[in-house]
């Protein structure tokens, strides 16, 4: 069975290099400039050589940077709504020379990608952080990483050596081609897509399931890329959703599978980036909720729904599903949304994350209709420096 969604751009890219090839590279790599990058970095070099970034093949140039900033589109007109940029000190930059080649590593040296340099420029950091991420604040923490980084950003192509050290959950670290080749096996035709950074309560499981009864499967792809310090880390939400898929989903329906992505809290943006990404890994569905990808009050509630109509129709190629805020209503006796139950807020279970984390600290499980109690355990253990 052949693909059922084509990439984005029409072709999955693969920078990856192998064999004799990447032998070569990485000798020639030692006499090159080498310019360190970090974790978030490290990530972007990953996503775009397996193709999870797709039609990227490389750090986006100045015009790629001036439509995507100012119109969520590519030079070429393709749409994309984050730059992926490569950010470098004075001296990095003077280092390599247009047409010439550096290679990126990591903190401790390690070769991770040879990057032919096509050009430079000195992009307004200001402006980026208010078109994409809608505040110039520190506060928010991509566009403090916005501001740490150098002033000028690099251009070029890259070719992958040696994928990052940060690679986590093996059994469950796969890219595009690999998804979509069991996405093939299994004979799915529709396949829905659900991202998050944050172990997956009822009302997460409300919406899967409701997305479920509209396609043949789920793709169930966590982030686990760099996020912030206080997000749940990254091995305690794989066991939530280890634990969830074993008892409530079923699975034969249900593909759990990571996306090593880092977190740019980007809201209406990032909406958009996260479904592209997820059209890449052969999704035809992306389930959007409420504040999708937002961090403090940055973002409208439902700002990462009406950004789509930014879009033409079926431009983007992949399906948004939107659901408003969900919870347990106790007159309905179900989950419900504003849309579908027509009760005062009394009879809603909506608890704040605050009031979440503190019942967890005190060892007190969140009601059934908030949370599955196995999963709260594992949080509650995790909390307490213990492992479920």
């Amino acid at each position: 069975m052949t693909d059922t969604i084509a990439p984005h751009g029409g072709k999955l890219v693969n920078r990856i290099l192998e064999g004799e090839a990447r032998t070569a590279a990485l000798a020639k790599c030692k006499t090159l400039p080498a310019i360190p990058v970090g974790e978030r970095i490290q990530s972007d070099i990953e996503m775009i050589a397996v193709g999870a970034f797709s039609p990227l093949t490389g750090f986006a140039g100045e015009k790629d940077w001036e439509r995507v900033v100012g119109e969520m589109r590519l030079a070429d007109g393709t749409p994309w709504s984050i730059p992926v940029t490569l950010p470098v000190t004075e001296d990095q930059s003077s280092s390599v020379k247009d047409g010439g080649q550096a290679a990126l590593v990591d903190e401790s040296g390690r070769v991770l990608a040879l990057l032919t340099v096509t050009g430079r420029y000195r992009p307004d950091r200001e402006r980026e952080a208010r078109e994409v991420y809608k505040t110039t604040e520190t506060k928010h923490p991509a566009v403090a990483a916005l501001f740490e980084g150098g002033p000028i950003n690099l251009a070029g192509d890259l070719q992958l050596v040696e994928r990052p050290d940060t690679v986590q959950f093996p059994a469950y670290h796969r890219d595009p081609a690999e998804v979509r080749r069991l996405i093939a096996e299994r004979g799915w035709r529709r396949i829905v897509a659900f991202q998050t950074r944050n172990p997956v309560h009822r009302a997460h499981e409300y919406l899967q399931k409701c997305a479920m009864e509209m396609v043949d499967g789920l793709l169930l792809h966590p982030l686990v890329g760099k996020t912030k310090k206080d997000d749940t880390p990254a091995d305690v939400r794989m066991r939530c959703y280890e634990v969830l898929l074993e008892g409530y989903y079923p699975k034969d329906r249900v593909l759990l599978s990571v996306y090593p992505a880092a977190m740019r809290y980007g809201g209406p943006r990032e909406a958009i980036f996260h479904a592209i990404a997820r059209k890449n890994y052969g999704c035809t569905h992306f389930i959007v909720g409420r504040d999708h990808a937002g961090v403090g009050n940055y973002y409208g509630t439902y700002d990462a729904h009406q950004i789509f109509d930014h879009f033409e129709p079926g431009e983007l190629g992949i399906q948004p599903i939107f659901f408003d805020h969900s919870f347990f209503c106790r007159a309905c006796g179900n989950m419900a949304s504003k849309k579908t139950c027509p009760h005062d807020a009394a009879n809603h279970v909506i608890l704040s994350g605050t009031k979440v984390r503190e019942m967890l600290a005190a060892g007190e499980r969140p009601p059934l209709e908030f949370s599955r109690p196995e999963v709260a355990q594992i949080l509650i253990d995790s909390m307490h420096g213990r492992r479920s």
